[in-house]
């Protein structure tokens, strides 16, 4: 319990809300900067790092992706090298693999070409490379040109996260669901959960990932935006036919679309996982297709920057949805990387549900995306490389928490 000028009891000086790898990179940030503060945690699930933190392939990105300049391209970059290094300080198994991103087609020479232009702008170390020179590094992959990435990495974010609620020391509080939050300018906030407990604080900190945008409303701050569910599927190679994969092979991604494409990933566990694809979700943890929440679909269909961003990319959509439904259709764009695939390789793998933040007009928010509200910090979109770059992210969203304390 803390007491502030004013007056008012507290339980804590800054309440998290998100026990996903974000939300403890932030709690570990807090207490690293100011290590006095009283943080909390609240996760809705019995257990850590259960949805997007859980559910992802496991790589360590390098930044090669990114606008210049952006959020996305500086911490990604930062956050891997980073990343690297706690994992070795906490024993978590990790790798620095590299990865090649194969063009397969004449018309993605030039994209390829341009990435290799951003990541040296970016920082990131490649190595261009001729078709020949492909099968030094991954023998059963085929490809008229390839950029080989230097720094990507592999690691069990779950793990990290874990490591980060040890190292940070929080208050963790788990079935901990926020159903309301009460905010008083020059007060503090006070926030409701479904156990029915009442925490207030000082400031809160909003990580809540798929669910970033209706937290935000809850504390009274209009987001701009709305989190549209994507599901990733993804298939694994049969033990048998692992050998054809040795490392991290990704195709050239489509630059108006936020998802890399179907690629393959020879994990630290030894097996390969193939994925993954990205089909609109029927619920914000719809990770199959039988999972329907109808208000949380209602919402998303009566969201015009959904509608927007399908008439756009419709085309796109109706390929992704048939790989969704056919594994042969899905086995066909994997055999663009790796010929020797069939269908009766791929085993299906658990999925997972990417957080996208869409904008009014359908434009897929491309970077990091932060807002700041009295007494309030809200994390509005932090998909993929979020993780990569979770050490950085913390340390921005710490620094305004505090900023926050510092005008409470």
């Amino acid at each position: 319990m803390t007491r502030a000028r004013t007056g008012v009891s507290y339980d804590c000086d800054v309440l998290v809300v998100g026990g996903g790898i974000v939300g403890l990179a932030t709690a570990y940030a807090l207490r690293a900067a100011r290590p006095g503060v009283a943080v909390t945690v609240l996760e809705k699930e019995p257990a850590l790092a259960s949805h997007q933190t859980g559910r992802n392939s496991g790589v360590i990105h390098s930044g090669v992706y990114y606008r210049p300049g952006s959020l996305k391209a500086r911490l990604a970059a930062r956050g891997a090298a980073a990343l690297v290094d706690f994992c070795a300080e906490h024993s978590i198994p990790h790798a620095v693999p590299g990865k090649l991103i194969v063009a397969t087609r004449p018309a993605e020479l030039p994209r390829l070409h341009d990435l290799a232009q951003r990541a040296r702008r970016n920082g990131v170390p490649v190595r261009e490379l001729g078709a020949a020179q492909i099968e030094e590094f991954e023998p059963a992959v085929r490809g008229l040109a390839a950029l080989r990435v230097l720094t990507t990495g592999q690691c069990d974010f779950g793990a990290v996260a874990r490591a980060l609620a040890r190292a940070a020391g929080p208050d963790v509080r788990r079935s901990a669901e926020v159903v309301a939050i009460d905010r008083r300018p020059g007060v503090g906030v006070a926030v409701r959960t479904g156990r029915g407990e009442v925490l207030r604080a000082r400031a809160l900190v909003n990580c809540a990932g798929l669910y970033a945008d209706h937290v935000a409303r809850l504390a009274g701050d209009e987001p701009g935006l709305r989190v549209v569910p994507f599901r990733g599927e993804f298939y694994r190679l049969r033990a048998e036919r692992t050998h054809l994969v040795r490392g991290l092979v990704y195709p050239v991604p489509d630059p108006s679309l936020p998802f890399l494409g179907v690629h393959l990933t020879a994990g630290l566990d030894g097996e390969v996982h193939v994925g993954p694809n990205a089909v609109p979700a029927l619920a914000r943890e719809g990770y199959d297709r039988r999972t329907v929440r109808w208000g949380e679909l209602a919402g998303t269909l009566a969201y015009g920057g959904a509608w927007r961003m399908a008439g756009r990319h419709w085309r796109y959509g109706a390929g992704e949805l048939r790989r969704s439904w056919s594994r042969d259709a899905f086995a066909r764009a994997v055999r663009r990387l790796l010929p020797a695939v069939t269908a009766d390789d791929l085993l299906p793998a658990p999925a997972g549900v990417r957080a996208q933040a869409v904008l009014p007009d359908g434009t897929p928010a491309d970077d990091f995306r932060f807002a700041s509200g009295p007494h309030t910090v809200h994390v509005l979109n932090a998909p993929s490389p979020a993780a990569t770059a979770c050490l950085p992210i913390g340390e921005e969203i710490a620094g305004r928490a505090l900023r926050a304390l510092a005008g409470a």
